[in-house]
């Protein structure tokens, strides 16, 4: 009698065996250039509203606010357009619209010009993001996909510990004109290295798309373009929230993005009355955050082959539980630091395993209005609690809120646990 043999499932690719897939490369050296020219001109923004136009607190905030709100409502919409567009035209031309908006922040001489440039390169970024995630999805293996999300990952956080370092001493020595030209060059140079690539969807999922949106008859008129975009809209929607582990992982994801939005403005605040230290302490604390999550990304990625997706993102909410409560609990620096640590490395374990399960989950016809409908919902959440963090904290205390925190991850953990149990989704995790 004859016995059947299981092949067992292709173990993870590491990162170099990521890296060695061409297309991957040069949309991760994209991805790393253009990121850090972003980080820089985006402090050099904060710089000038804070020193030179003397910026109120509301002011100051509003730039993040320009900068996010876009992408949270355009998110559903560009998706879209990203499933029904070629893909490597999208990433270039988004990334030369952006090079040219660039150079209008050197003559903005106002806060509303610099909030309405701002603006405009967020809704070209909202184009940007799900291309380049359909992009991975198609040119990456499903095995190599984590080590993926995390080079994606450690490329922001790079960007995001050395950009404000680099800005401030740009800024301090030439102006932050020199921001502004870093970063124009840093597009230019990310639409050349994805121009060096051929990127094509599968036949599959260009066969899938249909007609593009305006297409058709002549004369079938604009209320029927209006009812086809509305429709593919309400099919990525529906994907989401009839799949329980898709819609699971985008809470969850939001959920993060909200406590790290409001651990921003309020551990200065933390670090100055619970503390009583000094600025140096609280770069040290703050810094932490990206620390823990430069050392989660390689640890998802090693134990990603023994523990499913589902269980690494439950991991991570209940570990942002206990690095919020840790903080607000106890009030040393050490502590904090170690609690920031906490935050930022269990963080690690809930965003690249969850962009992973999304690419694996989606349909690839679905995957730039999935993409961007969770980065919409994600960006919102972190929006939520840049504004909510200081009315929370001025109505309840600062410690009351990472408490607060604490709980709100912990009932997602809860309420995911249950989600991922019901229906056929959870044998697929």
């Amino acid at each position: 009698m004859a016995t059947e043999t299981t092949v067992p499932p292709p173990a993870a690719m590491t990162f170099r065996q990521v890296l060695g897939l061409t297309v991957m490369r040069r949309v991760w050296y994209a991805q790393v250039v253009s990121l850090f020219g972003d980080f820089l001109a985006l402090f050099a923004v904060l710089s000038v509203v804070t020193y030179r136009m003397r910026g109120t607190p509301t002011q100051v905030t509003g730039v993040s606010i320009a900068y996010m709100a876009p992408i949270v409502v355009l998110g559903p919409l560009s998706g879209v357009f990203v499933d029904r567009w070629p893909i490597k035209p999208t990433l270039v031309s988004s990334d030369l619209i952006r090079a040219a908006l660039v150079l209008l922040l050197f003559a903005a001489g106002s806060l509303w010009q610099i909030y309405v440039i701002l603006a405009a390169l967020s809704c070209v970024s909202s184009f940007f993001a799900p291309a380049q995630s359909v992009t991975i999805r198609t040119h990456v293996p499903p095995q190599g996909l984590i080590s993926a999300n995390a080079l994606m990952q450690m490329a922001m956080l790079i960007a995001r510990i050395i950009g404000p370092a680099a800005a401030g001493m740009l800024v301090a020595a030439f102006g932050a004109a020199v921001c502004y030209a870093v970063d124009l060059v840093s597009f230019l140079a990310s639409a050349a290295l994805i121009g060096s690539v051929a990127i094509q969807r599968p036949p599959s999922a260009d066969a899938s798309r249909g007609a593009p949106a305006g297409g058709g008859p002549k004369g079938t008129g604009a209320k029927r373009r209006i009812r086809a975009l509305i429709e593919d809209m309400r099919e990525g929607g529906s994907f989401i929230f009839h799949h329980a582990a898709v819609s699971f992982v985008v809470m969850a994801m939001a959920a993060g993005m909200f406590v790290i939005g409001c651990f921003g403005p309020l551990i200065a605040i933390w670090v100055r009355e619970a503390l009583h230290a000094s600025a140096f302490v609280f770069g040290v604390v703050s810094a932490m955050v990206g620390v823990g999550m430069m050392f989660g990304m390689p640890a998802v990625r090693r134990i990603s082959g023994r523990v499913s997706n589902a269980t690494l993102v439950l991991s991570g909410l209940a570990g942002i539980g206990v690095g919020a409560l840790l903080l607000g609990a106890l009030p040393w620096a050490v502590a904090s630091a170690f609690a920031c640590f906490t935050l930022g490395f269990t963080f690690a374990g809930v965003i690249v395993p969850a962009q992973t399960l999304l690419q694996r989950e989606t349909p690839h016809a679905l995957m730039g209005r999935i993409s961007s409908t969770s980065m919409s919902v994600i960006f919102f959440g972190q929006l939520a609690g840049l504004i909510l963090s200081g009315v929370l904290a001025q109505r309840l205390g600062v410690r009351a809120v990472f408490f607060l925190c604490a709980v709100l991850a912990w009932i997602l953990t809860g309420a995911g646990s249950l989600l991922l149990r019901t229906e056929r989704h959870a044998q697929a995790l």
